[in-house]
């Protein structure tokens, strides 16, 4: 069994007027392939996973904490300005803006170490202060570690959300901050281009 695991790809964050909370994941590079996957907090707090194969539903609910996982196909992509996502109960089409200041901050540290768990566990304790919310290192579930290498940061600037067919309401802020592990995603909607590597804890990172 493998006791490091990379993600390369996107997550994007977007939050709506009626509590409805999303992080998307779009993984272009990893142990699985290439493949999207969902994580949904509903305004009552009920969090849920949408992961489009029993291993990747396994492993993400082995690192993270969900109330309900549901295997369904999952279909997210993101051309130039524009995320489509539809994942079970879930539709996004938003539309994304200019980069950051913070995107360009972190795009002025050379990527290979600005992935680096070393580089974002030193940096951790600064991670919150540039983003509410956000960590680039911690504890996650089943005795592993994870680092999160953010290189890019755009906002979502707008967005339409269905739940279950019904509209989900207006982009809004990401509060409160979803809680599937040690870190959240800024308040902010946004899309993130990141590099996230998963440690097994008994192999030491």
């Amino acid at each position: 069994m493998s006791s490091r695991w990379t993600f390369d790809g996107h997550i994007a964050g977007i939050g709506t007027a009626s509590g409805l909370r999303a992080v998307v994941g779009m993984w272009q590079d990893s142990p699985f392939g290439s493949f999207s996957d969902v994580m949904v907090q509903q305004p009552s707090g009920h969090r849920l996973l949408l992961a489009p194969t029993p291993d990747v539903a396994g492993f993400i609910a082995a690192t993270y904490s969900f109330d309900e996982v549901q295997v369904v196909d999952v279909a997210a992509s993101l051309d130039r300005h524009n995320l489509t996502v539809d994942a079970g109960p879930l539709a996004i089409r938003a539309i994304t803006g200019a980069r950051t200041l913070l995107g360009t901050a972190l795009r002025a540290v050379p990527r290979r170490l600005a992935v680096h768990p070393r580089w974002l566990a030193a940096v951790n304790p600064f991670a919150a202060l540039a983003a509410p919310g956000a960590r680039t290192y911690g504890t996650a579930g089943s005795g592993r570690t994870e680092f999160y290498g953010v290189t890019d940061l755009q906002h979502v600037t707008s967005a339409v959300v269905r739940w279950n067919g019904a509209d989900a309401g207006a982009l809004a802020p990401i509060r409160p901050a979803v809680t599937f592990g040690f870190s959240s995603v800024p308040p902010r909607p946004s899309i993130a281009r990141v590099r996230t590597t998963v440690v097994d804890g008994r192999h030491g990172g």
